[in-house]
C-alpha cells in the first residue's frame, strides 16, 4: 500500500480504517489538524470519531509522528506512522518490541496485537514540562528550547503524554500551580536559570507539600549550580546536571519501575544509605557526553505561541564549547561535536511550515549554540554545509563562536585566507549576525579568564569580520573582582578605540583584507570611526562568579570570596580595588535601569527585517553611548579616591553622576523612541512605546537580578 503523499492525508485515512464513511466537515477538521501539537491533534481525533480518549494515541516526535487507534469491539488496534516510513524502520523501545505485534510492519498503516503491558506504556505516564520565566525583566519570548527538547525525548520513548508550559506565554506562576493540581501529573519536570530561583523554590514548595507529589526533576544553569542546596531541601527531586533528553528518557522508564535511581544518566539525587543506622547523602550519575547526543531537535508545539506573542525561533546545530573559559562553570567545557548538515533538513521543513503561517515574522533562525564553527579537519567545510542547508530552505540565522575562529597567532597566512573566505561565505549562505565573546581587549584580564586569546589577536579579528561585511555583535566583561586600575582604564581605552570597525570590503580579495587588518595605513582608509562600544551588546557588565567556576576559585583564593547567592547560582565576591567594586556595583544598577527597554529593542531588531531592523540597532547605540560616557566619569570619579582609603563619598558622587546622565538620557531617548516608532511597523511600535513608558515610569537604582539567557 503506498502512502498517502502528506501526514495529513496519512491520518484521515487512518480515521477511515475506524469511521469509512467520515463526513465532508470531519475529514476537512483532520485535514487541519495541528501536527506539531500531539495534544491538540488526540483530542481532534477523539472528537471526531467520537471514541474514548483512552482509545486515541498520538505518540512519537513530530518527524515520526505514532497514531495508535483502538476500534471499540476490536482486539486489535490500527498504528500508523505520519512520516509515510514503514513500522518496521522505527527504533522500537524494548517494551514495544515485546509488547506490540504488528500484521503488517513494512507497511506505515498496520493493525496490531498490543498487550496490557504496552498499552500501559502507550497511555501512562503523563508528563509535564514547565519553563520558568520572569516577562518583567525579559519582555518577549524566546522558543523554549530547554523543555521542547526535553518533549522530543520523552515522545520518542512513545510512553504516555507530555504536556509543556512556558510562562515566557502569559502562563503566570498561579496558572503553573493550577495546572498541577488540575492534571496531576506523574513526572514533573521544571527548567529554571539564572534570576528564577524565586519561581522554582515555589513551584516546588506547592508540589512537595501534596500527599502524593509527582516524580520531580528539575534541570538548567541555576539547578546545576544550586544543586546541593536544592537537593538538601527537596530530599525527592532529581536534578538534571547536563542534557537532559536521555535523563528524561530515563526518568520516564524509573517511574514504570524499569530503571533504577542510580541508572538514571546525568542527574544528582539524594539518597538513603543503609548500614548501622540511616544517613543520607547526595549522589551523582555520569551524564552522557556532547558527541553521544544524537538527537538534538525540539518538538514544536510552543513555537506558534511564540509567534504569537512576538518571539523567535531558536535552533542548536552544535553542543559544547571547544575552550576552558575561567569563568564558565559547565561540565561541557572543552567538549565539542556539531550536526552534521543533512541531519537538519526535516527540522528545518518543519520548521519553515509553521513560518509559512506566521508570514509577519522574520524568516531567521537563531542558533543558540556557544561555538558554531567548532574543530577538527572537517570545521569549514561543515560550517559552510549547515550554511547551505539553512540557505536552500530559505532561512536566515544568527549565532555564536569563538574569536579564534577569525585570527590565530599561532596559525599561518593560508589558514588565516581560509577562514576570512568561510566567513564571507556564511553571509552569503545569509549569515545575519554572528556573537563573539571577546570578553575583554586587554591581554592580562583575558589570561585570568583563560580565553587563550590576545588583546591584540582580538583587535585584528574585529578588524577582519568587519572589512569582510560579517554582522557582528561582541559581549565583553568591563568590571571583574582581580582587575587593577590600570586595567580598567585600558579596558576603557580598547572600548572606545576608533581603529576596530572597519567599513565592509567586498570589493577587496579576502587576501587583501587578511593582509590589511594589519597595516595602520589600510586601517586608517577604511576605519569607520565608530566607538567598538557601540558593538557591545550590553556594555558596563561585571564577572559573576558562578558557582563551581575557575574563576570562583581565583577569587575565593584571594580571600574576597562572600556568601552564595542561590537566586543567580552565584557567590558574592568582593573586589581587590574596593574602588571598582563601587563601579561595578553602579554599573549593574544603571544596567539593570535600563534592561528592559534595551532588552525589548534588541528584540524587536530580532524581529524585524530591512531598514526598520537598522533603525532599532541605530536606536540601542543612544544606551551604548550613555553607558560609556558613564564609565569614563566613574573613572574620573575613582581616581580622586585612594586605593587603600575606602569611604562612601565615591558611591555618593557616582550615584549623582548616573542621576545627571539619565536625566540627559531621558531626553534623547523620548527623541530616539519618537522617531522609531514612525518607522516600525504598528505592533512594534506598540510595543517599543509600552516598554518606554515603562522605563519613564522607573524609579531609584534597584538591581533585578536578571541575565540574558545564552547571550541571546
Amino acid at each position: 500500500m503506498n502512502a498517502p503523499a502528506t501526514p495529513h492525508h496519512r491520518l484521515l485515512t487512518t480515521a477511515r480504517t475506524l469511521h469509512p464513511a467520515l463526513c465532508d466537515a470531519d475529514a476537512a477538521r483532520l485535514l487541519d489538524a495541528p501536527l506539531v501539537d500531539p495534544n491538540q491533534l488526540r483530542a481532534v481525533l477523539a472528537g471526531t470519531l467520537e471514541v474514548a480518549a483512552d482509545r486515541v494515541v498520538v505518540t512519537g516526535t513530530l518527524d515520526r509522528r505514532l497514531i495508535a487507534l483502538h476500534p471499540t469491539g476490536d482486539p486489535l488496534w490500527r498504528l500508523a506512522d505520519l512520516s509515510g516510513q514503514p513500522h518496521r524502520t522505527r527504533d522500537w523501545p524494548s517494551w514495544a518490541q515485546h509488547g506490540i505485534q504488528l500484521t503488517r510492519p513494512d507497511r506505515w498503516l498496520s493493525p496490531a496485537a498490543v498487550d496490557g503491558q504496552a498499552v500501559r506504556r502507550l497511555t501512562t505516564s503523563r508528563v509535564l514540562l514547565v519553563a520558568l520565566y520572569h516577562p518583567e525583566h525579559f519582555p518577549l519570548p524566546r522558543f523554549p528550547l530547554a523543555i521542547s527538547d526535553l518533549a522530543r525525548a520523552a515522545r520518542a520513548t512513545l510512553t504516555g503524554t507530555v504536556e509543556l508550559l512556558d510562562m515566557q506565554l502569559g502562563v503566570t506562576l498561579d496558572d503553573v500551580l493550577a495546572a498541577v493540581d488540575r492534571q496531576a501529573p506523574d513526572i514533573l519536570g521544571v527548567s529554571a536559570t539564572f534570576g528564577q530561583h524565586d519561581l522554582l523554590t515555589a513551584l516546588l514548595d506547592h508540589v512537595t507539600a501534596k500527599p502524593r507529589p509527582p516524580l520531580l526533576v528539575a534541570g538548567g544553569s541555576l539547578t546545576a549550580r544550586n544543586e546541593r542546596l536544592l537537593l538538601d531541601r527537596y530530599p525527592t527531586l532529581l536534578i538534571a546536571r547536563g542534557a537532559g533528553e536521555p535523563t528524561i528518557a530515563d526518568v520516564i522508564a524509573h517511574w514504570h519501575g524499569e530503571l533504577p535511581i542510580d541508572a538514571i544518566r546525568g542527574i544528582g539525587y539524594h539518597a538513603a544509605v543503609r548500614g548501622a543506622g540511616t544517613r543520607h547523602g547526595r549522589r551523582r550519575t555520569a551524564s552522557l557526553p556532547n558527541r553521544q547526543q544524537t538527537d538534538p531537535f525540539p518538538e514544536l508545539d510552543l513555537l506558534p505561541a511564540t509567534f504569537a506573542r512576538h518571539g523567535v525561533a531558536q535552533l542548536e546545530v552544535s553542543r559544547g564549547c571547544t575552550n576552558t573559559c575561567s569563568f564558565c562553570p559547565r561540565s561541557h567545557k572543552g567538549t565539542w561535536a556539531g550536526l552534521a548538515a543533512d541531519r537538519l533538513e526535516w527540522i528545518l521543513h518543519a520548521l519553515g511550515e509553521v513560518f509559512d503561517a506566521h508570514p509577519h515574522v522574520s524568516r531567521t533562525l537563531y542558533l543558540v549554540d556557544e561555538e558554531f564553527i567548532g574543530r577538527g579537519p572537517d570545521a569549514v567545510a561543515r560550517a559552510l554545509a549547515v550554511a547551505d542547508t539553512l540557505h536552500r530552505a530559505g532561512f536566515r540565522w544568527e549565532t555564536s563562536c569563538r574569536i579564534d575562529q577569525v585570527v590565530r597567532p599561532d596559525l599561518d597566512r593560508v589558514w588565516h585566507v581560509d577562514r576570512a573566505a568561510m566567513w564571507r561565505g556564511l553571509v552569503d549562505r545569509g549569515l545575519r549576525r554572528c556573537l563573539f565573546g571577546v570578553e575583554s581587549g586587554v591581554t592580562s584580564i583575558l589570561t585570568r579568564f583563560n580565553k587563550e586569546t590576545t588583546g591584540e589577536q582580538n583587535a585584528l579579528a574585529i578588524r577582519t569580520l568587519s572589512a569582510l561585511g560579517v554582522p557582528t555583535r561582541f559581549t565583553y566583561i568591563t568590571f571583574d573582582q582581580l582587575m587593577t586600575e590600570a586595567e580598567l582604564r585600558a579596558t576603557h581605552a580598547f572600548q572606545d578605540r576608533r581603529d576596530l570597525l572597519l567599513r565592509p570590503l567586498p570589493h577587496l580579495t579576502v587576501e587583501q583584507i587578511v593582509d590589511g587588518v594589519h597595516d595602520p595605513d589600510f586601517v586608517a582608509d577604511h576605519a569607520t570611526g565608530q566607538p567598538f562600544h557601540q558593538a557591545i551588546s550590553y556594555p558596563m557588565v561585571s564577572m559573576e562568579c558562578l558557582i563551581g567556576a575557575a574563576y570562583t576559585r581565583q577569587v575565593t583564593a584571594a580571600g574576597l570570596a562572600g556568601p552564595e547567592r542561590p537566586s543567580m547560582g552565584r557567590v558574592d565576591a568582593d573586589f581587590a580595588d574596593w574602588r571598582i567594586g563601587v563601579c561595578s556595583d553602579a554599573a549593574q544598577r544603571w544596567i539593570d535601569r535600563n534592561f528592559a527597554l534595551d532588552y525589548t529593542l534588541k528584540s524587536l531588531e530580532k524581529l524585524l527585517d530591512g531598514p526598520p531592523r537598522t533603525r532599532v540597532r541605530q536606536a540601542r547605540t543612544v544606551l551604548k553611548d550613555a553607558a560609556h560616557h558613564l564609565l569614563g566619569r566613574m573613572l574620573d570619579l575613582l581616581a580622586a579616591h585612594h586605593p587603600d582609603g575606602r569611604d562612601a563619598a565615591l558611591a555618593t558622587q557616582i550615584h549623582a553622576a548616573m542621576d545627571e546622565e539619565l536625566d540627559g538620557l531621558d531626553d534623547r531617548l523620548h527623541r530616539t523612541v519618537d522617531d522609531l516608532a514612525r518607522a516600525l511597523p504598528p505592533a512594534s511600535a506598540d510595543l517599543l512605546r509600552v516598554e518606554h513608558r515603562r522605563w519613564v515610569q522607573r524609579d531609584g537604582w534597584g538591581l533585578i537580578n536578571a541575565a540574558d539567557p545564552c547571550g541571546t
